[in-house]
């Protein structure tokens, strides 16, 4: 997709005062419990080297078991739980799961609540919060590792990421990442958040006392940062989490079968398509 239909698409999206106004005294008393929280979590109750995997989803069981869980159970690192949860799947994905026959898998599917304004782009900012604060809840290892269901990691991201995260004394990593569309490689820069570089939401890994901090269902309402994975690291920043960036490569990102693009641009092309299926609602 071209740089001027993606800039066309994105400026429709809605942003109004009154919900700036709402979310800002949303987002201040979320940030004051987020301190305490943090000032006085017990760092030492989970299973030394384990690393928890998570990733939450709704009705994509191929490209689930043909992404996120092939790369996953190909990891170089193997002492990981990886938790799935779906937020109210009606397809095959509890099926497709339970032929894997892996134990390390554990798949939990939550009744699907719509917690926002109900339009394509608020699925994008807010649509995986309720399954991921639900797998945050069940984590055990020292780690938490995320990664969402349409994408891929290398070999290597798991026994990277504890490497660097170690080595640097972080509590927070994420790393540089790939996108491939139409046969073309790009690395693409990483945000600017707080003034820190971030990488993408499939590279989040850190300290599993953290799991405190949860994603905020209102995220959508705010001017800036509006996606629920930037919104998080908004906010671990503003708390002072020890964050890092590591320049490797170790996400892999490419649109779904059948798409031309990629995150909310995808949703934006494929509006009338997404209502139906994400929100069950015709435009």
């Amino acid at each position: 997709m071209n740089l001027k239909k993606k800039h066309s698409l994105r400026k429709k999206i809605e942003n109004k005062v009154i919900y700036n106004i709402f979310s800002f005294f949303v987002q201040s008393f979320i940030i004051f419990l987020d301190k305490i929280k943090y000032k006085n979590v017990n760092k030492n109750n989970y299973k030394k080297n384990l690393i928890s995997i998570y990733t939450p989803t709704f009705n994509r069981a191929t490209i689930l078991r043909d992404r996120a869980i092939k790369s996953v159970l190909k990891q170089s690192y193997k002492n990981f739980e990886y938790i799935i949860v779906g937020d109210g799947c009606t397809d095959n994905t509890k099926n497709i799961i339970k032929k894997i026959n892996d134990k390390r898998i554990r798949f939990v599917n939550i009744p699907r609540k719509i917690k926002y304004k109900n339009n394509i782009e608020n699925i994008w900012f807010s649509g995986p919060v309720r399954a991921s604060n639900y797998a945050l809840k069940l984590v055990k290892g020292e780690y938490i590792a995320r990664i969402d269901d349409d994408d891929c990691w290398t070999k290597n991201h798991l026994e990277s990421s504890i490497k660097f995260l170690k080595k640097n004394n972080l509590e927070f990593i994420t790393s540089g990442n790939i996108e491939i569309i139409k046969k073309r490689k790009v690395s693409p820069k990483p945000d600017i958040i707080e003034g820190s570089k971030r990488g993408a939401a499939s590279s989040f890994f850190y300290k599993s006392y953290l799991k405190i901090i949860k994603y905020n269902i209102y995220s959508w309402m705010k001017p800036h940062n509006r996606v629920n994975d930037h919104d998080f690291y908004e906010r671990l920043k503003k708390i002072g989490v020890r964050t890092g960036y590591q320049k490797k490569l170790t996400v892999i990102t490419k649109p779904r079968p059948g798409e031309e693009a990629i995150g909310i641009d995808q949703y934006l092309l494929s509006k009338k398509k997404y209502m139906k299926d994400y929100l069950n609602k015709s435009i």
